[in-house]
């Protein structure tokens, strides 16, 4: 199962409604940074091919500004 973090950046003054959007999206986490307008994003997907769904979804979202990967892997599923 796939496990990705991803550090968002919301448009000026977007990043309340960015943390909401992104809390819409299933299997996705949201930790806010409290001295940046930056967002840490955690997703759990069930397959790659689920991965790639929820970051087109990430993608879509139009107050975010930029999605970059920070980290990921696989874990084995149980």
């Amino acid at each position: 199962m796939p496990i990705i973090s991803y550090l968002a950046h919301p448009y000026k003054g977007k990043k309340d409604n960015l943390v909401q959007e992104i809390l819409r999206v299933k299997g996705c986490e949201v930790i806010p940074a409290q001295n940046e307008e930056l967002l840490i994003v955690v997703t759990e997907t069930s397959s790659k091919q689920e991965e790639e769904i929820l970051k087109s979804k990430l993608d879509a979202i139009p107050s975010m500004k930029l999605l970059t990967m920070v980290s990921g892997f696989e874990t084995p599923i149980d």
